[in-house]
C-alpha cells in the first residue's frame, strides 16, 4: 500500500480522490457508517470550486441542491450592515455555496470510486500507528470484524481536531484558545423571512442564521464554558434571548423543547508545530483546528489535500521512499495559510465577539458599509473567497476504471 489515510472528511477524502486519479494505491478509513452528520461545516467558497473545476467535478457539484450566498451581513439593533461582498470577485465562483457537507464527500468518494487504485473502508476507526525502527509504517484500526492493519509507505492522520493517530504519534498543538462555544440548532423558514444569511450582534448576545432554504441553521454564541451554567438555568434561558433577537422565531422558538435539541461544538483554534514523522502526516484539522469564524474550516483542509498531493503523488507512484523531508514540505507550504487565518480568526474574537458577550451595555461597533471601504472591502473579498495561498491541482488524472 502506498497511503492509507484516516478520516473520510473534506481533507482525507479530497487527498484519496487526487492520489487515486494520480494511479496511486489509496486506502481512505472512515469511522461511521455514512457522511451523515448534521451541524458540520457547509460552505463551499470560490477557492474550493476552483478545485472542483480542476478535478472535473465543478457540475456534478452545481448539479446538487446548493444555495449561493454572495453576501454576508451583521444585523445590529440599529439595522443591517453588510459585512463582506462576494459579488465583485473575478471569477465564476463569485459566492459561498451552501451544499450539505455529507453531500459534498459523496460527491468526492464518489470520484474517487473511478479509479482502481482507491479503496474506501466504513465503519473503520484508525486506533493506532505500526512504528518499526522510527519511522511509521501503517496503522492499526477496528471494524465489526475485529481488530486490523494497514501497511503503507505513508500514514496520513485526517481525523480531525480530537485525532486518535496524532496522539498516537506524541504531536501536541498549540493551543491559542477562543472566547467562545457555539450550540447549533435549527428553525423552519417561512415565507416572508429574509433571505440572508447574518450574523446578530446586541449587547451580551450573539447568533449566526445561516439560509437552508426549507430551515435556518442557527449558531447560538455562549462565553467559553458557559453551556453547563445555561443548561442549569432552563431551557428558556435559551429561548427568551433567542426570541428578543430575532423576533421572528418568536412563535417557532418552542420547537426547542431541551438542550438535547441543541448541538454543542467546543471551538478550539490550535496547530502543530511540526505537521509530521518519518512515513507519517498530519493535515487539515488534525494539523491545525479551525474556529468557526468566516466558515473557512472546509476550505482550508481542501486546500491542504491538494498541495499534499502536488507535492507527494508522483514519490508515491513510482514507489520511492518519502524522506521526511518531503512531508516537511507540505507543512511549509501550508503552515503560513493556516498562520494567517488563524490570526484574523483570532483578531474577530478579540474585537468583536469577546466584546460583544462581555458588553452588556451596548455591542460592538460595525461601520455601516464595510464592503464599501476600498481596500478593506477587497481584502475581506479576497480572502473568504480564495484564503491565503490558494492551491491548484498539478497531478495528472490517468484513465479511470
Amino acid at each position: 500500500m502506498s497511503c492509507v489515510i484516516a478520516g473520510g472528511g473534506p481533507a482525507g477524502a479530497m487527498l484519496a480522490l487526487q492520489l487515486a486519479r494520480s494511479g496511486v494505491e489509496v486506502t481512505l478509513l472512515e469511522k461511521h457508517a455514512d457522511f451523515l452528520r448534521d451541524f458540520r461545516g457547509d460552505t463551499i467558497h470560490p477557492s474550493t470550486m476552483v478545485v472542483l473545476e480542476e478535478l472535473g467535478l465543478i457540475d456534478d457539484f452545481l448539479n446538487m441542491p446548493h444555495r449561493k450566498t454572495y453576501q454576508v451581513h451583521a444585523l445590529t439593533d440599529d439595522g443591517p450592515r453588510p459585512v463582506a461582498s462576494l459579488r465583485e470577485l473575478r471569477t465564476p465562483y463569485n459566492y459561498i455555496a451552501m451544499v450539505p457537507q455529507w453531500d459534498f464527500l459523496d460527491l468526492i468518494t464518489g470520484a474517487a470510486k473511478e479509479y482502481p487504485s482507491f479503496r474506501l473502508l466504513m465503519n473503520a476507526e484508525a486506533t493506532g500507528l505500526i512504528r518499526e525502527d522510527g519511522v511509521v509504517r501503517g496503522l492499526r484500526y477496528r471494524d465489526a470484524s475485529g481488530e486490523h492493519e494497514i501497511r503503507a509507505a505513508l500514514t496520513v492522520a485526517a481525523d480531525g481536531r480530537r485525532s486518535t493517530l496524532r496522539a498516537a504519534a506524541g504531536l501536541v498543538p498549540k493551543e491559542f484558545g477562543a472566547p467562545m462555544d457555539v450550540l447549533w440548532f435549527r428553525m423552519p423558514r417561512e415565507a416572508g423571512d429574509t433571505d440572508n444569511t447574518f450574523l446578530r450582534l446586541a449587547a451580551g448576545k450573539l447568533m449566526v442564521a445561516i439560509n437552508r432554504e426549507s430551515y435556518w441553521q442557527m449558531a447560538y454564541v455562549i462565553p467559553k464554558g458557559g453551556f453547563a451554567r445555561l443548561r442549569a438555568q432552563g431551557i428558556d434561558a435559551f429561548r427568551d434571548p433567542v426570541r428578543r433577537l430575532l423576533p421572528f422565531l418568536a412563535d417557532r422558538v418552542d420547537i426547542v423543547q431541551s438542550y438535547d435539541d441543541l448541538s454543542m461544538l467546543t471551538v478550539a483554534v490550535n496547530r502543530l508545530e511540526r505537521w509530521h514523522l518519518p512515513g507519517f502526516l498530519c493535515i487539515g484539522d488534525a494539523a491545525h483546528a479551525m474556529s468557526p469564524v468566516f466558515g473557512v474550516g472546509i476550505n482550508l483542509a481542501v486546500q491542504d489535500a491538494v498541495a499534499t498531493a502536488n507535492l507527494l503523488a508522483g514519490s508515491l507512484r513510482s514507489g520511492a521512499p518519502i524522506p521526511e523531508s518531503a512531508l516537511h514540505l507540505v507543512q511549509r507550504r501550508r503552515l503560513f495559510p493556516a498562520k494567517v487565518t488563524q490570526a484574523a480568526q483570532r483578531l474577530f474574537q478579540d474585537r468583536v465577539i469577546s466584546v460583544a458577550l462581555e458588553n452588556r451595555q451596548k455591542p460592538p461597533r460595525i461601520p455601516a458599509n464595510v464592503t464599501g471601504i476600498p481596500i478593506l472591502g477587497a481584502a475581506l473579498r479576497r480572502f473568504v473567497g480564495f484564503g491565503v495561498r490558494p492551491e491548484h491541482v498539478r497531478t495528472k488524472a490517468l484513465t479511470r476504471a
